[in-house]
């Protein structure tokens, strides 16, 4: 959902509010204790702000990138921030990403993670003492979402976006206006949640899913307040929301669902298996499922597509290459948008898939966070070691990588071919002459890399490609939609406005 004015108002009291009282309170907290951190011999520079508890949260908020930027020209390549309460300490350069993701034991993410989900979704804490195995056996399911059960996934997914299609454009002759985000949101929502979660019996399946659609819309503009630790009563309606989603999955109704997909009943048989989990809590898994299957993805297409229709010598490029796939697998296009893209398909159109990595370069801004579980030396390339505390925070932040000029020419700038070389993927890319392995970053790192990263890549080529063929496609205002900050840290930004544009059957 987009920000309205008085909704972007309603934000910045709410946290001037929040952050103020907060700070008044923690200042007392300060004066009486008397101290504040000092930065002990071998640790990274340290930057503690000048407001208690807050620390340098207030400039982190308003430009994550130039602000980490700019300590990086302070201090070097890393270095050590109080945000919120909490340290954490950010590395700056892509090389040695690597030896972050190494320290496994000392590092960790699940806790963390596991954690915020609980808080943001309302089910119990995963512990091993109280739900043995079940953190292992949930993630079991993500082998699903790989293989054989990936393939399964996609051709759902293809058959979802040809129905939903069908149903919006039965009709259509000429040029049709929409609102691209709205379009893109109602598309992929749709379509990924059938895929998912099937469809249910005796019901306008389109109508049900909408409203679904709406309550998540309104849910998911809450998120990024659930995920600094604001209770979710001072949220206006937001509880009673997210009660409304988790009630949508519940046993029950979930079990009268046909078609649901192969990973979604493997997380309820394994759910079902534990008898101290309320229907409740069961259910608020599958909504925390939804949400991660759908909270990145929709933005993402939204930001693949209209970069693609901004740019018409990308679009072209993209269309020619798909038509060439289509005619050389002997498939045309009509009315009933029946075209069919295997993975391995999707995986050869290498302008597509380019398209797709340009739109997560210029519009990804999550942070792989780790929880430092003891004090240790962290060692680094060029006999680098720094000493860091127990409890604190280790983070590493893409947008910085995915801007920088060095690794990426004109990173501002547009380019829909800049991930091929030579008719190929590319591959290489180089910071200080030392080829990264870690250069482009929308789903994590290492353990903490998205498990459903490969179907969400799928699912906006498939809508891609079956706009592409069927539509030409044209903005109707001239302006630049650009990115809403709110939610840096957290994934893929939304745009800060939408955008209108028309679309017609291709003759």
């Amino acid at each position: 959902m987009l920000f309205s004015g008085e909704e972007k108002a309603f934000q910045w009291l709410f946290s001037v509010y929040t952050l103020t009282l907060g700070a008044a309170v923690l200042l007392a907290c300060w004066c009486l204790s008397g101290s504040r951190r000092r930065r002990r011999a071998g640790e990274p520079p340290l930057e503690t702000g000048w407001i208690p508890y807050l620390g340098c949260a207030l400039q982190f908020r308003k430009n994550p990138s130039n602000f980490l930027k700019s300590l990086q020209k302070k201090h070097g390549d890393i270095f050590t921030v109080q945000l919120l309460g909490r340290y954490m300490t950010f590395i700056m350069d892509p090389n040695q990403y690597q030896y972050v993701t190494k320290h496994g034991k000392q590092l960790d993410f699940t806790e963390f993670a596991g954690q915020m989900a609980s808080r943001t979704f309302d089910y119990p804490q995963i512990s091993e003492a109280k739900f043995p195995q079940l953190q292992d056996n949930m993630h079991k399911a993500y082998k699903i979402l790989q293989g054989e059960g990936l393939n399964e996934l996609t051709d759902s997914m293809m058959g979802n976006l040809q129905h939903v299609f069908k149903w919006k454009f039965s009709q259509a002759t000429d040029w049709r206006t929409e609102k691209l985000y709205e379009f893109c949101c109602s598309v992929m929502f749709e379509a990924s949640f059938m895929t998912l979660y099937g469809k249910e019996p005796a019901a306008d399946g389109h109508k049900v899913i909408s409203e679904i659609r709406d309550k998540f819309a309104k849910f998911d503009a809450k998120f990024p307040y659930l995920f600094t630790s604001i209770p979710i009563a001072l949220l206006g309606a937001t509880k009673k929301t997210r009660e409304a989603l988790i009630h949508i999955f519940f046993p029950d109704l979930m079990s009268k669902r046909l078609k649901v997909s192969e990973v979604v009943q493997y997380r309820s048989s394994v759910l079902d298996k534990y008898e101290q989990l309320r229907d409740y809590d069961k259910a608020a898994h599958h909504f925390a499922f939804m949400w991660a299957s759908v909270g990145n993805t929709i933005p993402a297409t939204f930001w693949a597509l209209y970069y693609l229709v901004q740019h018409p010598e990308a679009l072209a490029v993209v269309r020619d290459e798909i038509d060439h796939l289509l005619k050389s697998t002997g498939q045309t296009r009509g009315p009933d948008y029946n075209i069919h893209l295997t993975k391995d398909q999707l995986d050869a159109l290498v302008y597509l898939d380019s398209a797709v990595h340009e739109g997560f370069r210029m519009s990804t801004a999550s942070m792989n966070i780790r929880v430092v579980q003891q004090d240790f030396l962290l060692k680094l390339e060029g006999n680098q070691g720094w000493s860091l505390r127990k409890g604190d925070m280790l983070a590493l932040f893409p947008p910085t990588l995915h801007t920088d000029p060095e690794v990426y020419s004109d990173p501002e700038v547009y380019k829909f071919d800049r991930f091929v070389e030579n008719g190929a993927k590319k591959i290489s890319f180089y910071k200080r002459g030392k080829k990264l392995k870690y250069y482009l970053m929308p789903f994590g790192s290492g353990v903490s890399k998205c498990p459903g990263r490969f179907f969400a890549v799928n699912e906006i080529k498939q809508f891609l490609a079956l706009m592409v063929a069927s539509f030409d496609m044209e903005f109707i205002e001239n302006k630049k939609v650009g990115l809403d900050n709110s939610r840096s840290g957290l994934g893929v930004l939304l745009p800060d406005s939408d955008i209108q544009f028309r679309c017609k059957p291709r003759r």
